[in-house]
């Protein structure tokens, strides 16, 4: 073999890795995360998450990926330990598709196939995908969809093409009595297991490694006796980037990764007794014939339905033998309630923001609608409190906003990080656009949170002062409060439950506050003027009514966001939005503003004569 061929090898091997790169990533994109998102809504039933674990690794096409996402999953304290383990399962299940896709390399040597299985040989139909590929690639235009399933296609042509050139630079070695020798040695199970376990942990993929295995099948030297521990092997290699991505990750993310390790491990243990005690007894006719592709796709599939059949009954014993492992502390830490982007979260630690998941960008995005969800109700609940303090200020209430206003800020931090970090990948189009949203109503919850800190400032200068407003102006306050404080619940509901319907109520809602602010301002300027109200005392309600009201603007920007994400349009300006809406009316615009006006404009107390 010479120095040629070794260059034709080591290019083939890049492109067989980066087709199965980009046919990874395009099945990723088009799920949009949906596949990992599944794993969020698991059961308890042991059998539904290794079916589950299956299907969604054979949607990413990568075991590995599914494993570190249930380790972050685990870690976020998403998923509970034992029902990871039969996601984990599964996850070696699903694997094995790939394998099944390069055994159609066997047609090549079939020269009676018919019409159908000529086109279906991979010599025909690599070229013929990729011709597909592109041609959707360059007629996409913004058509994301089809650019993803052009991409998708493209890597599933690049793969073959690889595997074709690993094949074609190693025809030299079938003559090689020296390669022959190689591969005689690794009938020793335990040498075959170890090299397997070696090269997967080095590339950290089992479908790459059963992929190159199976372009090694192509010189006829590997026999089935040396090719089984091999496969073996490389189901305990892959288990080397759930172990890496455990790392700086709390206890029960390890006992995942374990997990996985100790299913590799013991099922290894179980098939090497097994096969070769069964050989030894009656012996395997094929044992020492040259093993093919898809003879390497069917043991990789066998061994892992096998063990996986075998151990799934004792999935509790495997997470109990996990935490043996995996040892709690004599000393619990307290749980806490901040999340924390740090690769290095305390024990107990809540990391729903796991660095982990930014693989997956579709679930990144949809963990950190957990976190401003968390904001909008910190920020809502700040909002309540802070105009009570008005009719009675009580410093620990006072406290409980500051510490509030604390949690949100650093969650603002955390969030723009992590977004930031999610933007950096290659993300659809519908998975841009959330990102987009996301930013945008991370500021606006952020702002009515800083508002809330306002109205409490207001509160406590005048608690210093000694100063009080009359029941009269107090009534206005908590009626106007009230219409507000309405427009961000509705806010938050709307965003969590992506409800664009609730969301186009709160602008007539926030005309409704509009025409309240205004009202009472004329009254507040008119109680100045005949003396009834100090004017140190007049201005600070003046203050307060201009916070309340910026409030509910920022309800109203929060619920334009949501209506252009929901109906897929880029107008994103709040004035233009609005002044489309109220030159155009509609009936039941006029009906909700009607409702609100009723609840609240005419519910403020009637003016002093």
């Amino acid at each position: 073999m010479s120095i040629f061929n070794v260059i034709s090898l080591g290019g083939g091997l890049a492109l067989f890795l980066f087709g199965m790169n980009i046919l990874a990533s395009g099945m990723e994109k088009m799920s949009n995360g949906r596949a990992e998102k599944m794993l969020e809504r698991m059961t308890g039933n042991i059998f539904f998450s290794i079916l589950l674990g299956a299907g969604v690794t054979a949607v990413v096409q990568s075991s590995s990926l599914t494993t570190v996402v249930v380790v972050g999953m685990v870690n976020a304290g998403i998923l509970k330990l034992q029902n990871a383990v039969g996601v984990i399962m599964g996850a070696n299940i699903g694997t094995t598709v790939t394998g099944q896709i390069l055994r159609l390399g066997d047609l090549e040597n079939n020269a009676n196939a018919g019409l159908i299985m000529q086109i279906v040989k991979p010599t025909t139909l690599a070229p013929m995908v990729s011709i597909v590929g592109i041609i959707l690639l360059l007629m996409a235009g913004k058509n994301t969809m089809q650019k993803l399933v052009g991409e998708t296609c493209l890597g599933f042509g690049i793969l073959f093409q690889g595997m074709f050139a690993m094949e074609a630079a190693m025809e030299p070695l079938q003559q090689s009595e020296t390669f022959r020798n190689v591969f005689a040695s690794l009938q020793n199970p335990f040498l075959g297991v170890l090299a397997g376990a070696v090269v997967t942990g080095i590339i950290q993929s089992s479908s790459a490694s059963i992929g190159i295995l199976q372009a090694l099948s192509s010189t006829g030297a590997i026999t089935c006796s040396a090719a089984f521990p091999i496969i073996m092997g490389q189901n305990i290699g892959t288990c080397v980037t759930s172990l890496l991505s455990s790392i700086g990750a709390n206890k029960n993310a390890k006992r995942a990764a374990m997990v996985h390790l100790y299913f590799n491990l013991i099922g290894t243990a179980i098939f090497l007794i097994g096969v070769y005690s069964i050989n030894a007894a009656i012996g395997f006719s094929f044992w020492d014939d040259p093993i093919t592709k898809g003879g390497i796709a069917n043991f990789h599939t066998l061994f892992n339905i096998v063990t996986t059949c075998l151990l799934a009954p004792f999935y509790k014993g495997l997470a109990h033998l996990a935490e043996i492992t995996v040892r709690e502390s004599k000393k619990q830490p307290v749980e806490k309630a901040e999340i924390s982007l740090a690769t290095n979260p305390s024990e107990g630690e809540k990391n729903v923001l796991d660095p982990r998941f930014l693989s997956t960008p579709g679930l990144a995005i949809e963990q950190s609608h957990v976190v401003v969800q968390e904001m909008a109700q910190y920020a809502l609940e700040n909002f309540r409190l802070s105009y009570s303090l008005f009719r009675s200020y009580e410093p620990r209430i006072a406290q409980e906003i500051q510490k509030r206003e604390h949690e949100i800020d650093v969650r603002e931090d955390q969030l723009n990080n992590y977004l930031n970090h999610i933007g950096e990948g290659e993300l659809t189009e519908p998975e841009q656009k959330d990102l987009t949203l996301l930013l945008r109503l991370i500021l606006e919850f952020e702002r009515i949170g800083d508002y809330a800190v306002n109205l409490l400032e207001k509160a406590e200068e005048l608690s210093r002062a000694g100063v009080r407003f009359s029941d009269k102006a107090l009534e206005e306050l908590e009626t106007i409060c009230a219409a507000v404080e309405r427009a961000v619940t509705m806010a938050a509901d709307a965003f969590r439950d992506n409800d664009s319907v609730l969301a186009a109520k709160i602008e007539p809602l926030e005309e409704t506050v509009d025409t309240m602010e205004n009202l009472l301002k004329l009254r507040h300027i008119r109680r100045l003027k005949n003396g009834q109200c100090t004017i140190d005392a007049g201005l600070v309600f003046l203050e307060i009514l201009t916070y309340i009201e910026r409030v509910s603007d920022h309800c109203s920007n929060i619920a334009v966001y949501l209506i252009a994400r929901k109906n897929g349009s880029k107008m994103l300006n709040r004035h233009e939005y609005i002044t489309k809406m109220h030159k155009g009316e509609t009936e039941d615009y006029k009906q909700q503003m009607q409702i609100f006006m009723d609840k609240y404009y005419n519910a403020l107390p009637p003016e002093e004569a």
